[in-house]
């Protein structure tokens, strides 16, 4: 059976005065992240989730909203509130591919790859990653 590339693990984001955002998430024991700002929390806690099941060869099947609702009902009423972090599973099976770019595009993705030294098929995969999780 064929399951999906991309899971979505719901955090719970909690905030105190003069502290950092801090996001738990209740189907993932043990992983958390925090963030200073707002623009970061869904970033940084996607590094964390993605870490965690680094460490963590179970497939953990993520919670209904409704399920999470109701394990987070007090801390959503003290002022919590909820995000979706994607979760991109590893195959670490390369895959060729063929697709069509803009020869403009092409040369500028090849000049920033080299910048970075990354292969052009490395950095095509981290600017999907980046794009896929909203960094």
């Amino acid at each position: 059976m064929k399951t999906s590339a991309i899971k979505y693990y719901h955090g719970i984001v909690h905030k105190d005065e003069d502290s950092a955002f801090g996001v738990s998430f209740p189907d993932l024991e043990g992983c958390f992240s925090a963030a200073d700002d707002l623009e970061s929390v869904v970033r940084e806690a996607s590094d964390a989730v993605s870490l965690y099941f680094e460490n963590n060869d179970r497939l953990i099947e993520p919670s209904s909203i409704e399920t999470i609702r109701d394990l987070a009902k007090e801390e959503l009423a003290n002022g919590a509130f909820l995000i979706l972090v994607p979760h991109i599973a590893a195959s670490n099976t390369p895959t060729r591919i063929n697709i069509s770019l803009d020869s403009g595009i092409l040369a500028a993705i090849d000049t920033a790859a080299s910048a970075r030294k990354l292969t052009r098929s490395a950095f095509l995969a981290q600017a999907a990653r980046n794009e896929i999780v909203g960094r």
